[in-house]
C-alpha cells in the first residue's frame, strides 16, 4: 500500500498526500522548486530574503502579528527554510484546523504585500542573521566548503547571501525573482496527517485559478575544478578550528546512492562510526566528528566535518585524511556494512514517524526528483547494497578525486594544509 497520493488540480497543480489516519494533527506545506541557485550575482539571497517578507503581511492580514495571531489562535506551528534547490512553508496544527493553515498559507504566497518600509526594516533582521551566521563556524564552514568545491556559481554562493545585494533589494527585486520562479509548475502542495475528504476541492477553491507558464530551469552546475587550490581557509580568531574534508560525489538520482549513503554512514554515520572512534574516542582530538554524503540534482560531496583542537589540526586532518583513504583501498567487513545498514534503515524509519517528517520528505523528492519514492523503496535500496558496491564506489568516489579542505580558524596558510590531502 503506498504512503503518498498524488492529485492533480485541473489546472496542473500538483498536490502530495500522506494520510496518517491514527494521527491528531495535520502538517500542511507548499514546497517550491525555487531556492538560491536560482539567483544571479547580483540577487544573492533574495530568495532567502523573500521567505522573511511573505510572513510580513497580506491584504487580508495586515501585519505579521495579524498572521502570526491567527495560526496561533488555533494553536499551530509556522515556519519556512530556505535551500539552494527549494524552498517550503509550512502550518502544523491539530487535523480540525487544517483549512485555517491552507488558507493562511496560500495568503502569504498569493497575496503578500512586500511593502518598502517593511522591507527596509527586515533588511537589519537579515543583516543580523547574517552577523550570527558568519560568527557562528560550525555552520559557517559549510558555506566555505561549498565556495571551495563549486567556486563563484549558485550552489558556490550562501543561501543567506551578501549584505551588499541584501540591503539593495527593492521590491522590484522581489517582484522579479517571484514571477520568474514562484509558478505553478514549480509549485507543489503537500499534505500530510488527519486528512478528511473534502481536502481536493478546498483547494481547488484556494489555487485552482493559477494559470500554469512556461517552466525555465536554473543554468546546471559546474563541475568542480579540477586545478584549482584544493584548500581554503577563513581566517578567524577562534578557540576551536572547524573544517570540512571531502571530495565531489555524485547527484542525487544516482544509481549509487544507496550504496554512497552506506559509505557515508561506515565513515561517520553515529557514535561507532570510524571517524568518531578514530578522531573523539582514541585521539581526543574532538568534540564533534562525522561524515555525510550531500547531494544536489546535478552534484555532490561526500565530507567529514569536525571542530577541532587548533594546536593539533595537523594530526586531525591527517587522521581523518586517514579514514577516508583508507575506506577507499580495504573492503568493508560484513559486520561493519550490516550495522551500517541497520543504521541507516532505523534513522530514516524514525524521520518519517510524524506527518510532518513523512510529508517533507516525500516533498523533497517530488520537488528534486520529479516524483515521491515511497518509503518502501528507499528501504529495498539499502537493503540492495553490497560489500563491492561500496568498495566500487569509494574507489570511484575517493579514488579519483582529490580531497578538498575547508577550514576556519587563526590559520593563513593554505599550502601547509595541502600537503597533509596527498
Amino acid at each position: 500500500m503506498s504512503v503518498f497520493e498524488r492529485h492533480t488540480l485541473p489546472n496542473g497543480l500538483r498536490v502530495l498526500t500522506a494520510p496518517m489516519p491514527n494521527a491528531q494533527s495535520v502538517s500542511c506545506f507548499l514546497m517550491l522548486a525555487a531556492g538560491s541557485r536560482y539567483e544571479t550575482r547580483e540577487t544573492n539571497g533574495i530568495a532567502h530574503f523573500a521567505e522573511h517578507m511573505f510572513f510580513k503581511g497580506t491584504e487580508r492580514r495586515p501585519t505579521a502579528r495579524d498572521i502570526a495571531g491567527e495560526v496561533d489562535s488555533i494553536g499551530g506551528e509556522f515556519n519556512a527554510f530556505t535551500g539552494k534547490e527549494y524552498t517550503g512553508y509550512y502550518v502544523r496544527c491539530a487535523a480540525e484546523h487544517r483549512d485555517t493553515a491552507l488558507d493562511v498559507l496560500v495568503d502569504m504566497i498569493r497575496n503578500s504585500k512586500f511593502d518598502p518600509e517593511e522591507i527596509e526594516r527586515e533588511k537589519g533582521v537579515i543583516v543580523e542573521e547574517m552577523n550570527m551566521y558568519f560568527d557562528t563556524p560550525r555552520d559557517f564552514v559549510d558555506g566555505v566548503y561549498e565556495e571551495l568545491l563549486y567556486g563563484d556559481q549558485p550552489l558556490g554562493w550562501e543561501v543567506i547571501g551578501r549584505k551588499e545585494t541584501v540591503r539593495s533589494a527593492t521590491r522590484d527585486t522581489f517582484m522579479d525573482y517571484i514571477e520568474r520562479w514562484y509558478t505553478p509548475e514549480r509549485l507543489v502542495v503537500g499534505v500530510g496527517g488527519r486528512i478528511d475528504g473534502d481536502l481536493m476541492p478546498r483547494l481547488e477553491m484556494l489555487l485552482g485559478d493559477l494559470e500554469r507558464e512556461g517552466g525555465e530551469r536554473p543554468e546546471p552546475a559546474r563541475p568542480p575544478a579540477q586545478n584549482g587550490s584544493l584548500v581554503k581557509v577563513h581566517s578567524k580568531d577562534s578557540d576551536q578550528a572547524h573544517l570540512c574534508l571531502g571530495v565531489p560525489s555524485y547527484p542525487l538520482s544516482h544509481p549509487d546512492r544507496y550504496a554512497l549513503q552506506l559509505l557515508a554512514t561506515v565513515l561517520g554515520g553515529g557514535m561507532s562510526s570510524r571517524l568518531f572512534t578514530e578522531v573523539r574516542e582514541r585521539r581526543g582530538l574532538a568534540y564533534y566528528v562525522f561524515g555525510i554524503n550531500h547531494s544536489y540534482t546535478d552534484a555532490g560531496s561526500l565530507y567529514s566535518q569536525a571542530g577541532v583542537d587548533i594546536t593539533r589540526i595537523d594530526e586531525a586532518v591527517s587522521t581523518i585524511v586517514g579514514e577516508i583513504k583508507r575506506i577507499a583501498e580495504e573492503p568493508v567487513p560484513s559486520d561493519e556494512l550490516e550495522k551500517a545498514r541497520n543504521f541507516a534503515k532505523g534513522r530514516f524509519v524514525l524521520q518519517l514517524e510524524s506527518p510532518h517528517g513523512m510529508i517533507n520528505f516525500g516533498l523533497r523528492r517530488e520537488i528534486l526528483e520529479d516524483g515521491a519514492v515511497e518509503p518502501t523503496q528507499v528501504l529495498a535500496g539499502i537493503d540492495a547494497v553490497t560489500g563491492d558496491d561500496v568498495q566500487r564506489v569509494a574507489q570511484d568516489v575517493i579514488g579519483k578525486n582529490g580531497l578538498r579542505l575547508a577550514l576556519i580558524g587563526p590559520f593563513d596558510d593554505a599550502d601547509r594544509f595541502e600537503q597533509l590531502l596527498v
